[in-house]
């Protein structure tokens, strides 16, 4: 292709890094001299079928790398999930403003957006180059060893978890919050990375990928609680019992749906209160205490990657490369290569569209209420530096007098 434009969105959930691989596009592909205009839909593939595009051409280096620094999504998101006359309809937008590369950074839908508009320009004989970006907090997408985005979200975790464990020691009781999640339950497991010594919590950690029984969870705070005094719990919010029914739907009385009738699990708070509720009513413990963690797991400011920054950028980078020089639609995905290092690959766009990754049997422990040293040491690198540690007094304890 001669002189082209070239159009990048934003979809789905923001994370804290995901104008790195904004940033990443834009001035990868400003060193193409094919290269006429570079554009950003506002808002996504809304903003497409609006023909809202801001020129990205026009804004400068310096302002580009302030804005990478910066969490959340800088063009705005959607949580639209085009069907075939959607994507129709924007290739329709993407044929009238000559659009010849269209880069698009979310998780799988994303993906399947993409594939359903390469498919589309494929049939019409337009020569439209169509590459996802990766990116999602729940690191779900298979084909990837990891997602930009799941690496800062678990630091925050992995801190909350660790401050969490902290109070809880000082007050002793039960503490739980719920951890974003519906099908995979990685980012609840980066729970259990806080701890330093073999007592700190979080003790119980339960994920989607294994059954969630409501007495045997009881149990398991009772004999937590009988051991330590006191209880720290991860829970995901995709936890299900054994026919796959969301744990809040057997639970609560009015259930809530966003906007694609997809059962709320936890934006609501309602999980997190549901739990403890069972806990006081059987148990009775009276200090029990309930939080969800919920939009601050995404684009939390002060607790960000600085790996999970640099590979942001670098998937960025690269699907502009993949687009200029391999002359290819794919998927972006991130493989690890020694530890730690990664090297970059184009996936065919339906290996990835439509499909979710789990956690691997690997990682999770035989109780189904830990994880392994295995997932430990698949996530640390990912955290990146400066990851703090929680220290405590020893217990050099005076002998008694009064009462020995």
């Amino acid at each position: 292709m001669s002189q082209a434009k070239v159009l990048v969105a934003q979809g789905g959930g923001p994370t804290a890094v995901i104008n790195q691989s904004l940033t990443g596009v834009v001035l990868e592909a400003r060193k193409f001299r094919n290269v006429e205009l570079v554009y950003g839909a506002y808002h996504g593939v809304s903003g497409i079928i609006n023909e809202d595009f801001l020129d990205l051409t026009q804004e400068t280096s310096h302002n580009l790398e302030m804005v990478a620094n910066t969490p959340s999504s800088a063009l705005g998101s959607t949580r639209d999930k085009p069907d075939l006359k959607y994507c129709q309809e924007i290739f329709k937008v993407l044929k009238a403003h000559d659009i010849g590369y269209f880069f698009y950074i979310g998780g799988n839908d994303s993906s399947d957006t993409v594939r359903i508009v390469s498919e589309e320009a494929a049939k019409a004989g337009y020569p439209l180059r169509c590459i996802h970006i990766p990116k999602t907090i729940d690191n779900d997408l298979v084909g990837n060893d990891h997602t930009p985005g799941f690496p800062s979200a678990a630091r925050f975790v992995a801190q909350a978890f660790m401050g969490a464990n902290l109070d809880n020691a000082a007050l002793p009781g039960i503490y739980l919050a719920v951890v974003m999640g519906r099908h995979a339950g990685f980012l609840t497991a980066a729970s259990a990375l806080g701890k330093k010594f073999p007592e700190d919590g979080p003790h119980l950690i339960y994920l989607p990928e294994r059954t969630f029984n409501t007495e045997r969870f009881v149990a398991d705070v009772k004999a937590t609680y009988d051991r330590f005094g006191r209880c720290v719990i991860a829970a995901s919010e995709g936890i299900h019992d054994e026919n796959g029914t969301p744990i809040i739907t057997t639970l609560a009385n009015r259930i809530e749906k966003d906007a694609h009738g997809n059962v709320q699990l936890s934006g609501t708070g309602a999980l997190a209160d549901l739990l403890c509720e069972e806990i006081r009513n059987k148990l009775g413990i009276k200090r029990v205490r309930g939080d969800t963690l919920g939009y601050l797991q995404r684009s939390f400011m002060g607790c960000v990657s600085d790996v999970d920054q640099r590979e942001s950028r670098e998937v960025g980078e690269k699907a502009v490369q993949f687009a200029m020089w391999g002359n290819r639609d794919g998927s972006v995905a991130i493989k690890r290569t020694g530890f730690y290092s990664v090297d970059y690959l184009l996936l065919p766009l339906d290996a990835v569209a439509g499909k979710t990754r789990v956690m691997e049997d690997e990682f999770i422990s035989t109780s189904g209420t830990d994880i392994t040293d295995a997932f430990r040491l698949y996530l640390r690198p990912l955290l990146g530096s400066g990851m703090p540690d929680a220290y405590r007094l020893r217990l050099n304890k005076v002998t008694r007098i009064l009462n020995p």
